[in-house]
């Protein structure tokens, strides 16, 4: 009969409940009630685990803080002590080893005036030495330009005794004369083609610019008599051909046989030259 009595009584209870109105109700009776409270117990729990760590964060910062504090303390501190100790040492050594000092300054001047002298005196030795070389480089230069220019006149030589005509020699002496202006050698023997030519006054005219640098060259007033001969001027070319004769005697046998000289025949100071031959 219990047994049947108290679910009665319960059900009886959460009819009465059920039948107030829902301001009146007991908060167990309420589940949305429960269910908010629940959550805002767990929002309050987070909460204090995050101050918590926040809390936990910001001694350690504050910790580390006064560490490096402590540390640049002690940095700064120890590198004072180092720049008081330079300092002292710095003084004494500048007060009590001047003279040391001085002998060091003194020693190393003198061997940098040394060392300069000794520099000094090699750049000069160089310098004479390159102006030396200079100079011989200079003159093999110059040997060898003449070298060249003496091959090229021999050759232009050789040229000339191979011509067969006059005018090809006049030509091979004007380029000789090219190489090496005033040339007498190549004047006189320019002279000698221009006989040949029958160009008597050119030929006197070369004969001329020989003997106004060298007025005992034989050869050149050799071919000037031969030219004064030809134009007709006999004693003139007779004067030449003595003054010839008398610095070269091996001309008195080729004068003897000159086909220039046939004017002169019969001449008394000429045939006087040639008597030596003739005998």
């Amino acid at each position: 009969m219990l047994c049947f009595v108290l679910p009665v009584t319960i059900a009886h209870a959460a009819d009465v409940n059920n039948n107030k109105p829902y301001s009146e109700q007991s908060i167990y009776d309420k589940p949305m009630i429960e269910r908010y409270v629940l959550d805002e117990l767990k929002s309050l729990r987070m909460d204090q685990q995050d101050l918590e760590r926040r809390i936990t964060l910001d001694i350690t910062d504050r910790e580390l803080a006064v560490a490096d504090k402590s540390m640049n303390y002690a940095n700064v501190t120890v590198t004072y002590f180092f720049y008081i100790i330079a300092g002292v040492a710095s003084l004494i050594a500048l007060i009590g080893w001047q003279s040391m000092r001085e002998i060091k300054e003194n020693t190393k001047r003198m061997a940098e005036l040394q060392l300069k002298d000794i520099a000094d005196s090699y750049e000069q030795k160089f310098k004479a030495l390159e102006r030396d070389l200079k100079r011989k480089t200079r003159i093999i230069s110059e040997n060898n330009r003449e070298i060249e220019k003496i091959n090229e006149v021999h050759n232009l030589w050789l040229r000339a005794q191979s011509s067969q005509t006059p005018e090809q020699k006049v030509e091979i002496y004007d380029e000789i004369l090219k190489v090496r202006p005033g040339d007498l050698e190549a004047l006189t023997y320019k002279a000698d083609a221009t006989m040949e030519m029958r160009e008597f006054h050119w030929a006197l005219s070369l004969c001329n610019r020989v003997l106004e640098v060298d007025d005992t060259n034989a050869h050149a007033l050799y071919q000037r008599a031969c030219a004064y001969a030809c134009l007709g001027v006999e004693e003139q070319a007779i004067s030449d051909l003595e003054r010839a004769i008398k610095d070269s005697t091996s001309l008195r046998e080729l004068a003897a046989d000159e086909d220039d000289f046939e004017n002169l025949r019969g001449n008394e100071r000429f045939e006087l030259l040639l008597i030596t031959v003739e005998d």
